[in-house]
């Protein structure tokens, strides 16, 4: 069944741009996968100017939506799409660099992401889901590996156990919090005096909270996870509320 398009008031024409898709996304009307007319179809349609219309698109594109495809022919245009993990943590980083959360929250909140999502991946996990984890500790653990790969493959292991644990939002999250600290993350390991030494005792954990997750336990990767992020992450903490009272 066609999309019935209506036009939209002229007023934060944009906006109501947005406003218009949005409502045919919670109707049903557009899924993932589905294509929006061409520009020189869908303006005149909605009675707003192309260049109003291609403003709401990139609001939409930004928050991971949808994806515009230039040029022409049948894979051109625009198209919904679900793709929220890159849109969050984008988001989320603004919003922390710009203070809108503190250090603490964010590791308060990983530390309940994390939590959840090994002690779900212990039950749900699939051996395929485990080996694809395991293939990025074999990495990490690889002489040599350089602190920004590292970083990398860890962000990765703990998104990869989110995502194994059945819950789609606890990933993104996992994901979106995650990355908003990785800047910070990354610091803290370019700075370590002893990076082999850091990089082995990290993996050490990593293995052990596999191995736990392949034997089912979860209370106790759940219990280890948040000791391995409160080792690290909760260092970040210390340093930034010593830079808080000293700046005070």
């Amino acid at each position: 069944m066609p999309v019935e398009w209506q036009p939209v008031r002229q007023s934060r024409t944009h906006e109501l741009v947005l406003q218009s898709i949005e409502q045919r996304v919670f109707a049903g009307e557009l899924r993932a996968g589905d294509r929006l007319p061409p520009e020189r179809e869908l303006a005149p349609v909605l009675g707003v100017s192309r260049s109003a219309l291609r403003e709401a698109l990139r609001v939409l594109e930004t928050i991971g939506v949808l994806v515009a495809q230039p040029g022409r022919g049948p894979d051109a245009g625009a198209r919904i799409v679900r793709h929220p993990d890159d849109a969050l943590g984008r988001l989320l980083r603004l919003h922390f660099a710009l203070g809108s959360y503190s250090l603490e929250d964010v590791l308060e909140a990983r530390v309940v992401l994390e939590r959840s999502s090994f002690e779900a991946a212990a039950r749900n996990a699939s051996p395929e889901d485990l080996d694809e984890a395991e293939a990025l500790v074999v990495r990490m653990a690889e002489p040599g590996v350089p602190v920004l790969e590292f970083n990398d493959l860890d962000t990765r292991f703990h998104v990869h156990i989110a995502r194994s644990s059945g819950n789609e939002l606890t990933s993104t999250l996992t994901s979106a919090v995650r990355e908003s600290v990785r800047p910070l993350i990354l610091r803290a390991l370019e700075a370590a005096e002893d990076w082999p030494a850091t990089a082995a005792a990290l993996n050490a954990e990593h293995t052990e909270l596999l191995r736990l997750v392949r034997a089912g336990e979860g209370a106790s990767a759940a219990d280890l996870v948040e000791r391995h992020i409160r080792s690290l992450h909760g260092t970040l903490v210390d340093e930034n509320s010593e830079r808080a009272r000293e700046d005070s």
